[in-house]
């Protein structure tokens, strides 16, 4: 996708409050994007990924006061979830911050709150937020732990362990409510897939084949069972996985 074509602006809505100290970006290619060999290739993954937790964050406090009516055990996780969300925030944060990072050294990205906040119904939220981001996260956060476990760094395993079980979690409430309303009334499934269709494609325009070229990791199928996913879901997952890493040159 080129640095210079707009977005769609009917797939995003309005980001998040951040101060002075942070500067948005809307692109994955105008971000600090080292080489993995860089020294602080490390360092500004740790400050993007504390905003990504925030987004998290952001996103489930949003739906909570946007749906007051949802089912009561739904309330209950997504509360749970912004709980857990901010403690990955300052986890990252002080990583980031005891390696040496300051707060807005990079630029971040809010696309995920543009892209969920401006979905319209809690269905559509929690499968791209949790069903779709969420469990893609499951996926690059088994690789992160291997990556961190070779280089022996013991913090890092330590912290991404505690992030990965919160996120199943994440996944794992998100699935069953899905599955539940398409038992209820199988036309939700249209729905589902109107809203990750959207998703995806606003995706596309945030991360370009630059952004999704970069991805080396591919399905964590045991974490995706563990979340609730079927196996078919999981082997669809695996199978796409491989796909774009065909497609893009991952490897």
């Amino acid at each position: 996708m080129s640095a210079t074509q707009n977005f769609d602006a009917a797939l995003f809505g309005d980001g998040p409050a951040r101060d002075e100290r942070f500067t948005e970006k809307r692109r994955w290619a105008e971000c600090a994007n080292f080489p993995n060999d860089h020294p602080l290739k490390h360092i500004e993954f740790f400050h993007r990924q504390m905003n990504e937790e925030m987004n998290g964050v952001e996103n489930a406090a949003q739906s909570l006061a946007d749906f007051p009516d949802a089912d009561w055990n739904v309330r209950m996780s997504m509360a749970r979830q912004c709980a857990d969300e901010a403690r990955h925030v300052e986890m990252f944060r002080r990583i980031f911050e005891s390696r040496g990072g300051q707060l807005g050294e990079y630029p971040i990205l809010n696309f995920q709150y543009r892209i969920i906040a401006n979905l319209g119904d809690l269905l559509s939220r929690l499968v791209v937020q949790n069903r779709s981001f969420e469990a893609g996260g499951i996926d690059a956060v088994t690789y992160a732990i291997d990556e961190a476990r070779k280089r022996g760094d013991q913090e890092l395993v330590d912290l991404f362990e505690m992030q990965q079980a919160d996120e199943i979690t994440h996944v794992r409430f998100a699935n069953e409510f899905v599955y539940q309303t398409i038992r209820k009334d199988p036309r939700a499934a249209l729905q589902v897939a109107r809203a990750l269709t959207l998703a995806s494609t606003a995706f596309m325009q945030v991360m370009g084949s630059e952004g999704v070229g970069s991805v080396e990791y591919l399905a964590d199928e045991r974490g995706r069972l563990e979340a609730g996913f079927g196996l078919e879901e999981v082997k669809a997952a695996t199978t796409q996985a491989m796909k774009r890493r065909a497609s893009y040159g991952s490897h």
